[in-house]
């Protein structure tokens, strides 16, 4: 099956089973970054994701990672750490400082380059993408982002500037997200770090039936309110 080239007229994608088994996933090409086409993808199982020199590119992989926020895997070290910090949790109060230091600390480049940053800023000023904070005081030092789908949360990205900052961002959240009703976290594609939170692999068929089925359970919106968690 060829690559295919979105039209710049329409948001609509091709089938997801016609994605591409090598490399795994990689379902089209071209289009834009709009608040329509993004929402339109993660409504489909589609997210971006590409290189700066590259032409944007839409992926859904088969299998997919995720993460049921109850199965999240807390070491004994991070059990200690997290009775012992000090550090404070917050959400949605800080979004666009989030998704700048997820594309400042990646030693090896990101993905995550001004015109991402701009669409998913537009995403979140429409309710629909989150963040959540990490905080030494008034310094931010941790977090993550990601998309809203219903009782869904497709996460994006997350960084530390701290030890086990952003591993605490995750605990954090997922407590919060359970206490409002919230039942997967898409992690995209396994690797060793989400693998070592209890992240773990399903067909995408399964995946997308999860989807179809938990985009219609809508959170309250006190989930999503800018709050301190702890």
């Amino acid at each position: 099956m060829p690559l295919i080239q979105l039209s710049p007229d329409s948001i609509d994608f091709p089938p997801v089973d016609y994605a591409l088994e090598d490399p795994n996933g990689l379902l089209a090409l071209g289009g834009d970054l709009s608040p329509e086409r993004l929402l339109n993808a993660y409504h489909n199982g589609i997210f971006p994701w590409f290189s700066p020199d590259d032409p944007i590119l839409w992926w859904s992989p088969d299998p997919r990672a995720i993460l049921i926020p109850e199965q999240l895997h807390v070491s004994r070290s991070m059990t200690k750490f997290i009775n012992k910090t000090s550090l404070s949790v917050t959400i949605n109060t800080a979004f666009h400082q989030v998704i700048e230091a997820c594309a400042d600390e990646r030693d090896e480049g990101t993905w995550i380059d001004p015109s991402i940053q701009r669409s998913y800023i537009q995403l979140y000023l429409q309710g629909v993408a989150h963040s959540v904070e990490v905080w030494d005081q008034q310094e931010l030092v941790g977090g993550l982002y990601g998309v809203e789908q219903g009782s869904l949360f497709c996460g994006e990205s997350m960084f530390s500037r701290q030890t086990n900052a952003s591993k605490l961002a995750l605990y954090v959240f997922c407590q919060h997200f359970i206490h409002h009703g919230g039942k997967l976290i898409d992690c995209q594609i396994l690797n060793p770090h989400t693998e070592s939170l209890g992240a773990t692999e399903i067909p995408r068929s399964d995946y997308l039936q999860f989807l179809y089925k938990l985009r219609q359970q809508l959170l309250s919106p006190a989930c999503w309110a800018p709050q301190y968690l702890r």
